[in-house]
This record gives structure tokens, sequence and C-alpha cells, in this order.
């Protein structure tokens, strides 16, 4: 299967923890430059690249001599600011040894919600890409506020996988991959190789962190892991700190652990389900629940119960259940008003209602994506 997904491999996102290029809280030169050399031989046979880096905060704690993380929101952001520079010039000089350009690409969670911002951010990669520059995207964290931010690498990573149609998603951190719970007769942990869904036993596998320069964890691999392959991008968590570990993965196929992909969504759809961010709710019953989720219906004001948030017209709105569980996300062609007043009717009754009638269905199956 593994084999299978990786033999019409073009376009790679790999996102390297700080685990995997720190060490004592500062940036290690030996790691990019085995780092930079793996990449620059797959870029070389045509693979495209775009790196997804943690690493500055840590930087800037070198610094600022700080021995844990910040905490406070402005020294979080100042320390980012100052090791943002120390981190790209260790990427830029590494791959200019290898005769190759990087490029910094900073992005906050208003830069994907918005569609327009998001395209925006699309094309600058894919040019960036056709002039053979090599992307490094990491979180604005020195502009990053709470409302705004992604949280860590990890989520950003698929996300980015998603902007520009990746078809791998690689996540580089300090261990071979998701490990069993049980330890073998020698006392060491097992590799899950290959992960067909992210089941509640999954996610059971996984634990945050308590790293002083790092966040995260596998709880957040695990997240991106949903991310993509709900999405359709295969993802392989491996450990960065082996040597050749991305040829291997590329090459050998049996390296860290692959979790493998769902049907592909198109790029409107992802941006829909996990770029941008809900304005209210709609509350489905049973039978719409079933319409939409197994027979790919759209959703019709007839199998409505009610809705929350204040939305309008284009706007992006979870579909919950009865139970209040959401299953769905979609677009609107209705407002959170209108809705209130024709929720549960027939479509054909909508214009006796309101006096005018927009669309036959509150959201389109081309604009509705199942999660």
């Amino acid at each position: 299967m593994r084999n299978n997904l990786l033999k019409d491999i073009k376009r790679l996102v790999v996102k390297i923890g700080t685990s995997v290029i720190a060490e004592k809280n500062k940036l290690n030169s030996a790691v990019f430059k085995r780092l930079t050399n793996q990449i620059s031989r797959l870029l070389k046979e045509n693979y495209e690249v775009i790196i997804v880096s943690s690493g500055a905060i840590c930087a800037g704690m070198s610094v600022l001599g700080l021995k844990n993380r910040p905490q406070d929101l402005p020294l979080l952001q100042a320390t980012a600011s100052v090791g943002q520079n120390i981190l790209m010039r260790m990427w830029e000089e590494s791959f200019a040894k290898e005769g190759f350009k990087v490029s910094q690409v900073l992005l906050t969670r208003e830069d994907l919600m918005d569609r327009k911002r998001y395209l925006n951010a699309r094309n600058t990669l894919n040019t960036l890409l056709r002039y053979f520059i090599i992307p490094v995207v990491n979180e604005n964290d020195t502009v990053s506020v709470d409302e705004i931010k992604f949280g860590d690498n990890d989520y950003l990573s698929s996300l980015v996988a998603n902007l520009v149609d990746a078809d791998l998603l690689i996540i580089l951190s300090d261990v071979d991959g998701l490990y069993e719970k049980e330890l073998t007769s020698k006392g060491s942990h097992r590799v899950v190789r290959e992960v067909k869904g992210i089941t509640p036993y999954i996610e059971s596998l996984a634990c945050g962190t308590s790293k002083e320069i790092c966040v995260g964890g596998m709880s957040s691999k695990i997240e991106a892991a949903k991310i993509s392959t709900n999405s359709g991008i295969p993802m392989i968590l491996g450990n960065g700190r082996i040597d050749d570990v991305l040829i291997n993965i590329l090459k050998k196929g049996d390296v860290g652990t692959v979790f493998l992909p769902k049907e592909r969504l198109v790029s409107r759809k992802r941006w829909i389900a996990y770029s941008s961010r809900p304005s209210g709710e709609i509350m489905v019953d049973e039978g719409a629940k079933i319409a939409l989720r197994d027979r790919k219906k759209s959703l019709l004001s007839s199998g409505i119960l009610d809705c929350a948030g204040n939305f309008k017209i284009g706007d992006i709105v979870v579909i919950a259940d009865t139970k209040g569980n959401e299953f769905a996300r979609g677009l609107t062609n209705y407002s959170s008003e209108e809705i209130k007043r024709i929720k549960g009717l027939r479509s054909d009754l909508i214009k006796q209602e309101l006096g005018y009638k927009y669309y036959d269905e509150i959201i389109h199956r081309d604009n509705l994506v199942i999660i």
C-alpha cells in the first residue's frame, strides 16, 4: 500500500519540528546541513518541496537568555521576532551551499480563513516553486494573537499541504513514528507502521509535550493527520534526526508511520472544511443527516431544526445533528435570520414565507463537506 502511495509523489510539504533542529535550546547547524542536503537531492530529482519550519522561538530564547518558552504573549512575540531572522539565516546559508535559494513565508490563521487571502497565498507559493525557490513557511508568531494563531506548526503544515495541493505531508520529529502502548520483549517501543483511520485507539496513543522549547506533541500530529488524510493527502511521521530520513521515506517506503488518505477533496472543499472559520451553526434532524452523509444530497430547509449564531449569505457554517455533534460544514445560501423563518419548510414554500427565493438548497452539495 505504501509503495503505491509514494510512486507518483511530486509535491511535498515537509514539517520540521524544533526538537529536530535544536539541541540544548540552540539551533544545530549540523542538522540543518543534513536536512538541506537531503532536500537538495530530492529537488534535483524534480520533487517540489515546501518546508514548514519551527525553531524561531527557540532561536530567540537563546539570544534573550530564556530557559523556558514564554507564556506572556508580548514576550513570546518578541522572542519570535528575534529568532525568525536567525532561523531563516540558517536555512538560507545551508541551502546556498547546495546551490538553492529560499523564501520566507509567514502566515496567520486569518490569512487562510479569508478566501481571497487564501488564494493569494497559494498563488505566491506556486510562483516560488515555479522559479525553483524553496518556500520556508512558519506561523507569524510576531503578530499572531489567540484569536488567529494556529497553535503549532503540525496543524499549520496540514493546512499548507491543503493550500498547495501537496501529494504528501511529511512531519519530522524526534520519534520514529507513532508508538504502540505496549513495549516489546526487549523493552523498546514498537512503531505503528500504517494507520488506516484515526480511531479512538489511535488517538489514545497520542500525548502532549512537556519540552521547554516546543508546543504540540503527538496529539497535534494526530490532529494534523486528521486534516491531511480527510482531505485525501497521505501523511508520514518520521524521525528527523536519522540520516537520510527523507530519502528513505520516499525510496524505501518502510520508515516511520504512514497515515493513509481518504478520498481526495477538491481545493474549495478543503478550504471550507479546514481553513475557514465557521460563523454559525445549523442543527438538522436525523433524516437530513443521513441524506447529507450517506446519500450525498444538498441541505434543504425541511431538514433544519434550528440555527445558532449571526451569519449571512456566503458564510461558512457548522452542520450538527440532534445531539449537537458536528458532522459537516458548508457555505450557506441563506442568512441566519432567513433560516429561522424557513426551517422545517418544504423548498416550494420558501418564497411564500420570505417573499423571494434564492435557491432551493440551503447549502448545495458542491459547497458542503462531510467532516
